[in-house]
């Protein structure tokens, strides 16, 4: 049973969800009514219970929206401990001169025992107490809440920018989109609430200063005017319940101002709560604490030092550094074991007499990872980057119509330690190094500050970037930049090379799967397909040309049809190309343009483009007859062109005759990525054309 289930169920006990009603219920008794000592007692004994259950419940959560009611018990907590004041000044003022246990027992103990009897260092102790908490936690607990607050609420239009990314590369789906939005709007209403809640705590320990002060003058003016007593004696019975009554409400105070300050300054995003943390992040390096023990070692051997005390201190870090050292060296040897081991087995089997199973075949995809990136692919240690990738391959796999092969992950020790390297059939076809302990800040094109760290460029598409220090990330994103994790930065880069080279991953294999699984709804169509009309080999060709123009062959019906009508007139994989390409038009300029009717376009002037089709005729598609200066001209004109589409919103596409339009294509592939290329049929009728730039012989 997961965690949400275990919720419900609890919430459907019955009386679970009167909690909050029965304490309010409470508070107004304690208010309103004249409550014995036996339950003053009670109640006290309640409220330092329930301060501490708090204060363990944020220590123990390993993130703040865990404990998302910490504002609304911050208030609860806050109006029981001004209602047992209440209460308590009642009893204190009217039973006070009959003895110290008169006002409970509890306060009797925190008046006499805890400052032993002496109001005067009770006075002392409280006014410590109340500096703490005002001064120190209270104050600086507000503060960081403010500022919380507000970085929370600046960082969120970068963060919904990270997650509209994460979801268009493919790592995350909508369900995980939505669920993300959702905890990012409840991030921003916790830290404002945690801004407003930490006002009622400051607001608790100006009270407590004043109904002391109010507490003391009503019990000498009641004990002296009411009861007789001498002005000494009614000094030492209420004051010295006063101060107990003080520090029975002050105790449960600082530690509620504690919880607070634990939420607002704890590290977002971390995995492991506050105890782990600082276990973790503070005695973590044995030179910390080698250095520290001999620091306290030379302190203990001054004459006229308390010499024990250092010494034994400085012993017990030495024996925490050896335990950290060990650990660490248990670690590193783990992980060479893990490496060593492969290359044992290789070892034996070179021993063996040889076979074909030793030749091994090339990863159609690989990626190689250096010995400090181990993690990010090692589910034990928290690495995530498997799931990306596989998150990768499903949203490819959808795009492009056939099912993209599996990613062989491998370490590699002849990298950098921080390198990892992308293979196509054994190619090295992507290169990169990482941080994996940073966060990487992508410059989208338009920022609105800097930033401290490694100038860098984003692997997949050039961008500017920095590396820099996981806190700097909502600084990061509420300048404007697009910040992701180092998992994110291989997967993106990895997706953005299968988009280009998918033609290079899709064969006989893939294109066999795709009739086998077309036969089930059209058998027909692919009985009389192949191999009967076409040959696999040429159906495989047309496939990888859509496939190297982008083109989805997701419908594969529309495909097979189109090749069954055409391939009887031709079987050169060119030309059947065009006539799929024209077959599937509307989903083309529909991946281009969206729904919008109007389409706009580049043109090449009528003598230009006669001119290209003469010379292609004459010297074949690989355009050998045309003038470099001509080529070099048209080039030029059509980047520009292009660009100028870009920079006013507009998709790039240059609109020309079928006969001319491979070469055209081939022509600006690399060179203006952004330009698609399109021939006259296969723009759909119901598409209205606008040509916005004419590309002429002469500029």
């Amino acid at each position: 049973m997961d965690l949400a289930k275990i919720t419900n169920s609890i919430k459907t006990i019955p009386g679970m969800g009167l909690g909050a009603p029965l304490i309010i219920v409470m508070i107004l008794a304690m208010i309103v009514l004249p409550l014995p000592a036996f339950l003053l007692d009670l109640f006290f004994t309640f409220n330092i219970a329930f301060s501490l259950i708090i204060l363990l419940v944020v220590i123990y959560s390993l993130k703040p929206l865990e404990f998302a009611v910490f504002p609304s018990v911050i208030l609860i907590a806050t109006l029981l401990r001004l209602a047992l004041n209440v209460a308590s000044t009642r009893i204190v003022l009217l039973e006070g001169h009959n003895g110290g246990d008169a006002a409970g027992k509890v306060i009797e103990a925190f008046g006499s025992f805890v400052i032993g009897g002496n109001f005067a260092v009770g006075l002392v102790v409280f006014a410590i107490l109340v500096v703490i908490n005002f001064v120190v936690v209270t104050k600086g607990a507000g503060r960081v809440a403010e500022v919380g607050a507000r970085f929370t609420l600046d960082a969120m239009p970068g963060k919904q920018m990270a997650i509209d990314a994460d979801l268009n590369s493919g790592l995350i789906d909508q369900d995980q989109a939505r669920a993300r939005r959702a905890e990012i709007a409840a991030e921003a209403d916790f830290y404002g609430s945690m801004d407003g809640a930490s006002k009622f705590v400051r607001g608790d320990a100006i009270a407590g200063i004043i109904i002391l002060f109010v507490n003391i003058i009503g019990g000498l003016a009641i004990g002296v005017g009411q009861h007789g007593m001498s002005f000494a004696n009614a000094g030492e019975v209420y004051v010295l319940l006063t101060i107990g009554d003080g520090l029975v409400a002050q105790i449960p105070a600082l530690l509620l101002s504690t919880a607070s300050a634990i939420v607002v300054t704890r590290v977002r995003g971390s995995e492991e709560n506050v105890g782990q943390q600082v276990t973790a992040q503070l005695f973590n390096d044995p030179k910390s604490l080698l250095v520290t023990a001999a620091i306290m070692g030379l302190l203990g051997i001054i004459p006229g030092m308390p010499n024990l005390v250092f010494i034994l201190l400085a012993l017990v870090l030495l024996a925490g550094a050896y335990m950290v050292d060990q650990r660490h060296k248990k670690a590193q040897e783990k992980m060479l074991e893990q490496v060593a081991v492969p290359q044992q087995q290789e070892r034996v089997k070179e021993i063996k007499e040889l076979g074909w199973d030793d030749v091994m075949p090339v990863d159609v995809i690989g990626l190689e990872v250096g010995y400090r990136l181990i993690p990010l692919v090692d589910r034990n240690q928290g690495g995530q980057l498997i799931t990306r990738i596989k998150g990768v391959r499903k949203k490819l796999s959808q795009e492009l119509g056939f099912l993209v092969p599996s990613v062989h992950i491998r370490d590699n020790l002849d990298l950098s330690p921080t390198t990892y390297r992308i293979s196509l059939m054994g190619v090295t076809v992507g290169e990169a190094e990482i941080r994996p302990e940073m966060e990487m800040a992508i410059n989208p094109g338009q920022v609105f500050g800097s930033l401290e760290g490694e100038v860098t460029q984003d692997p997949a598409f050039g961008l500017e970037a920095i590396w820099i220090d996981r806190n700097q990330k909502d600084k990061a994103q509420t300048l404007g930049y697009t910040v992701v994790d180092p998992g994110t930065v291989v997967a993106t880069h990895l997706s953005h090379i299968l988009q280009l080279n998918a033609y290079e991953l899709f064969g006989y294999e893939e294109a066999q799967n795709m009739m086998d699984n077309l036969a089930k709804s059209a058998p027909k169509l692919v009985e009389d397909l192949i191999p009967k009309t076409l040959a696999l080999g040429i159906l495989v060709k047309v496939l990888q040309n859509l496939l190297r123009e982008t083109v989805s062959i997701r419908d594969i019906r529309t495909i097979a049809e189109t090749l069954a009508e055409y391939a009887v007139k031709s079987q050169d994989p060119d030309i059947l190309t065009s006539a799929v390409r024209a077959a599937l038009g509307r989903s083309i300029v529909h991946e281009i343009n969206g729904v919008q009717e109007e389409f706009a376009v580049i043109t090449l002037e009528p003598e230009l483009e006669q001119l290209l089709h003469q010379s292609l005729q004459t010297a074949g598609e690989n355009g050998a007859g045309i003038e470099p200066g001509l080529a070099e001209q048209m080039h030029k004109s059509l980047e520009e062109s292009a660009q100028k589409m870009e920079m006013e919103g507009q998709a790039a596409v240059l609109l020309v005759s079928s006969f001319i339009r491979p070469w055209l294509a081939r022509f600006v592939r690399h060179s203006i990525s952004e330009l698609h290329v399109l021939a006259y049929n296969e723009i759909p009728e119901d598409r209205q054309i606008k040509v916005v730039s004419t590309v002429g012989q002469r500029t």
